[in-house]
C-alpha cells in the first residue's frame, strides 16, 4: 500500500473520530439525565450550550416524557408515522438551537408539500381559512394528529380511501356545524350510506366511490365553479374514472354531444342517476330503475321550458302513459316497455340516426326483444303522439277512433241524461193517481210468459186488474236471474279492476296499491273477462237452444216500427207538448236498448281484449296501430258502457218515480202492478 493511501485512511478516521465526540457526549448527557427527576433534566437541558439537535432522541428526551412542560409526543407512533424517519427540525424549523423557545411558530406543511398546499389553498376548504373560518378543514382535520401521520395506504389512515366517509362526516354530518355554510346536502353522510356506493364500501368493496373519487381530495371546489369535479359539465368525466365505458357510449350520444356543445340543460350522469342517492338500477326505490326511469325521463322531456327552447315533442309522458305499454306501467307492471327499453339507456340516439334503436330499419330488433316475431311492417307507427303532435302524429285510424268516441259518448250519454231527466220531471211534478184509476196513464204491453216445470209457455191474453193475479206474471226465470246476478258480478269487477289501472293511484284504486298488487288486479280483471265471455256464450245457447229462449226472440226482441216513434212522442209528451202519456209495449225501446248495448258493448270488449291479451300475436300478424286502436276503443267503450248504466239502467230501474224505490224482478222474477212502466198490464 502506498504510503499516500496510508496516510488518507489514517486521516478520514481521525476525522470521524472528531465529529463523533460531540453527539456521545451529549447521549452520555441525555442518559445521565433520564435517571433524574425531571426538573433537574429540563434544568440541564435548557441551561448547556447552545447545540443543534442532530437525531430525534435529543428532542424525544424531553418530549416524549408524559408531562405539562412539554407537548407530549409518543415516541413509538412517531416512529412509525409516515414522517417517522423526519427530523423533528425539518418541521419546527425553529428549534434547530437547543434550548429552543417555549412557544414555537405553527409547524407548515406546504414547506415540503408545496404543490399540495398551493391546491389546498386554492380551494373551498383553503379560500375559507384564508377568510378566518376557523370551522374550515386544516391539513390535520383529514390526515389526523401532526405527529402519528400515517400514509393513505395505511389501513388506519384517516384518509385511507375505505375511511374517507368517516373522515369527511366528522365535518360534514355535523347539521348543526354545518347549516351557518348553507351547503345543497343536508345530510350527505348519511344519503351516501344508503347509496350503491355507500352500502358497496360498507360490504368491503375496496373499489366503490367514495367523497374523494368525485369530489377531490386537496381540490375541493363548489359544483358551481367550473373547476370543481362535480360541475355538471366535468360529471361525465368524474363519473368516467370508474365508469369508462359508459362514458365513452355516453359521449356518443344525443345528451353526451349535446353537453359537449355547451348545452347547459343537457342531462349528465347526476341528472338521471342522482348524487349521493345513487342507487342500483334492480332497487325500485332508484331513479332509473324499471318502475321509475319514466319519471326520471319526463322531468326534462315534459318540461314545457325545455320542449319550447329546444322544439322537443311535448306530452311524451302523457301520450306514452295512453299507450298499452303505458297503461299497463302505471299500474306496476314492471315486464312492459319502458323509456329506456325502446330509447336506451346511455347511448340514446335520435330516431334519424342509422345506429338508434327507434331508428324505422331498427325497430324490428328494437320490438322484437320483448315480441319475437314482430316484422318492421307490422310495428312501424307512431308509439308516441295519441294527442296528434306534429313532431310524432299517430296513426289516422286511432285518430278517428279518438273522434268518434268523443262524439258518441256525449250524444248517447247526453240523449239518456236529459231523456231520464224529463220523465223524471214530469213524473214527480204530475202527481198521478195510480194507473187503474186513472184511463189515460196505463201501458200496453205484448205477451207475458209464466214458466212451468215442464218449460212450457203460457200466452197470457188477458186482462189483470188485481195485484196477486198480476203478481204471477214471470219477468225472468230462476235461470234468467242467476245469468243477471253473474252478469252484474262480472261487470263491476271488470269495471273496478280496468279502472284501476288506468287510474292508478286514485284513493279508490289503493287496495291494488302494494307490491304484487298489479299482478293480482290483473289476474282478477282476465279471469273475470273469461268468466263473462262464457256467460255470454251460454246465453247464446240459451237464446237460440232452448223454447223460451226462442220465444223471447221472436215476440220480445225483433225490433217494431214503434221502438222509432216511441221515444219522440214520450220526450214530447215529458216536455208538455202533449197532453196524453203514450203507451208503453213491454219489452219497449228502453229494454231493448239495453239488451242491444249489452251484446254490442260485450263483443267490443272481448275482441279488444283478446287484441291486447294477445299481443306477441297481435304485433306478428297486425300493424301496431290495431293494438293502439283496441286500446283506445277497450277505454273508451268500459267510459260508454259504465256511464249508460249508471244513468239509463239505474234510472229505469230504481230512481223511476212508478218503481222506486226498486224492481225487484231481479230478485224475484215477478212483476209488480204499481211498476207501470212494465207491470201493470193491459192488453189492448
Amino acid at each position: 500500500m502506498r504510503p499516500v493511501t496510508i496516510i488518507m485512511v489514517f486521516a478520514l478516521a481521525a476525522f470521524c473520530a472528531i465529529s463523533s465526540a460531540p453527539s456521545m457526549v451529549y447521549a452520555a448527557k441525555v442518559q445521565s439525565a433520564k435517571d433524574q427527576p425531571s426538573e433537574i433534566k429540563a434544568t440541564e437541558l435548557h441551561t448547556s450550550e447552545t447545540q443543534p439537535p442532530e437525531t430525534n432522541e435529543r428532542c424525544l428526551s424531553c418530549h416524549a416524557e408524559e408531562t405539562d412542560d412539554f407537548p407530549h409526543v409518543d415516541a413509538k407512533e412517531f416512529g412509525a408515522s409516515i414522517h417517522g424517519k423526519n427530523l423533528c427540525i425539518s418541521c419546527h424549523t425553529d428549534a434547530k438551537e437547543i434550548p429552543h423557545k417555549d412557544k414555537l411558530a405553527p409547524v407548515s406543511c406546504g414547506t415540503c408539500h408545496r404543490i399540495e398546499s398551493r391546491i389546498y389553498m386554492e380551494s373551498d376548504h383553503g379560500r375559507a381559512l384564508s377568510k378566518g373560518i376557523g370551522e374550515a378543514a386544516t391539513c390535520t382535520s383529514c390526515h389526523g394528529k401532526t405527529h402519528s401521520l400515517l400514509s393513505s395506504r395505511n389501513p388506519a389512515s384517516p384518509v385511507n380511501h375505505q375511511n374517507i366517509p368517516k373522515t369527511c362526516g366528522n365535518c360534514h354530518a355535523d347539521a348543526e356545524k354545518m347549516s351557518k355554510f348553507r351547503l345543497t346536502e343536508k345530510e350527505p353522510l348519511d344519503s351516501y350510506m344508503q347509496s350503491v356506493h355507500g352500502r358497496a364500501q360498507q360490504n368491503g368493496a375496496t373499489g366503490a366511490a367514495v367523497c374523494s373519487d368525485c369530489h377531490g381530495t386537496h381540490d375541493l371546489h363548489s359544483a358551481a365553479n367550473p373547476l370543481s369535479k362535480v360541475y355538471r359539465v366535468n360529471v361525465p368525466k368524474t363519473c368516467g374514472r370508474c365508469h369508462e365505458n359508459v362514458r365513452e357510449v355516453f359521449e356518443r350520444s344525443i345528451h353526451g354531444k349535446a353537453m359537449q356543445s355547451g348545452i347547459k340543460e343537457s342531462p349528465v350522469c347526476t341528472d338521471c342517476h342522482g348524487e349521493h342517492t345513487i342507487l342500483s338500477t334492480k332497487d325500485p326505490g332508484s331513479t332509473v330503475s324499471i318502475g321509475g326511469i319514466a319519471k326520471t325521463c319526463s322531468s326534462c322531456h315534459e318540461s314545457e321550458k325545455l320542449t319550447k327552447k329546444f322544439g322537443l315533442p311535448v306530452d311524451r309522458l302523457k301520450t306514452y302513459e295512453e299507450s298499452f305499454h303505458g297503461l299497463a306501467a302505471k299500474g306496476g307492471d314492471l315486464r312492459v316497455a319502458n323509456c329506456s327499453s325502446c330509447h336506451g339507456w346511455h347511448d340514446i340516439l335520435p330516431s334519424y340516426d342509422a345506429h338508434s334503436s327507434i331508428n324505422p330499419k331498427n325497430m324490428r330488433f328494437t320490438c322484437g326483444k320483448c315480441h319475437p316475431g314482430a316484422e318492421t311492417r307490422q310495428i312501424s307507427g307512431a308509439v308516441h303522439g295519441t294527442t296528434g303532435t306534429a313532431v310524432s302524429k299517430s296513426h289516422y285510424v286511432t285518430e278517428w277512433v279518438k273522434i268518434i268516441y268523443y262524439i258518441l259518448i256525449p250524444i248517447v250519454i247526453g240523449s239518456m241524461f236529459l231523456y231520464t231527466l224529463f220523465d223524471y220531471i214530469r213524473k214527480t211534478l204530475s202527481h198521478r193517481k195510480p194507473w187503474k184509476d186513472d184511463p189515460d196513464d196505463h201501458l200496453k204491453t205484448g205477451p207475458a210468459f209464466k214458466y212451468d216445470s215442464n218449460a212450457a209457455f203460457t200466452s197470457l191474453h188477458h186482462e189483470h186488474e188485481d195485484d196477486e193475479e198480476a203478481e204471477n206474471i214471470l219477468r225472468f226465470t230462476v235461470n234468467e236471474r242467476w245469468q243477471h246476478a253473474l252478469l252484474i258480478l262480472t261487470f263491476v269487477v271488470l269495471a273496478y279492476t280496468g279502472f284501476a289501472l288506468v287510474y292508478h293511484g286514485s284513493w279508490w284504486a289503493q287496495p291494488f296499491d302494494f307490491p304484487g298488487g298489479e299482478a293480482i288486479r290483473r289476474q282478477i280483471h282476465r279471469w273475470t273477462a273469461l268468466v263473462l265471455v262464457l256467460l255470454g256464450f251460454y246465453h247464446l245457447i240459451y237464446m237460440f237452444g232452448t223454447a223460451r229462449g226462442k220465444e223471447l226472440i221472436r215476440t220480445r226482441f225483433l225490433p217494431a216500427k214503434r221502438d222509432l216513434t216511441d221515444p219522440i212522442n214520450h220526450t214530447l209528451y215529458n216536455l208538455g207538448f202533449t197532453k196524453k202519456k203514450p203507451t208503453h209495449v213491454y219489452p219497449s225501446f228502453i229494454e231493448k236498448i239495453e239488451y242491444v248495448s249489452l251484446i254490442w258493448g260485450s263483443i267490443v270488449m272481448a275482441t279488444t281484449g283478446l287484441i291486447l291479451f294477445f299481443s306477441d300475436y297481435s304485433l306478428q300478424f297486425f300493424p301496431l296501430w290495431v293494438a293502439d286502436a283496441a286500446t283506445l276503443v277497450h277505454f273508451y267503450e268500459a267510459i260508454l258502457a259504465c256511464l249508460a248504466v249508471g244513468i239509463w239502467h239505474m234510472y229505469w230501474s230504481i230512481f223511476d218515480p212508478d218503481v222506486y224505490p226498486m224492481n225487484y224482478a231481479w230478485l224475484t222474477g215477478k212483476l209488480r202492478p204499481k211498476n207501470k212502466h212494465e207491470e201493470a198490464l193491459k192488453q189492448d
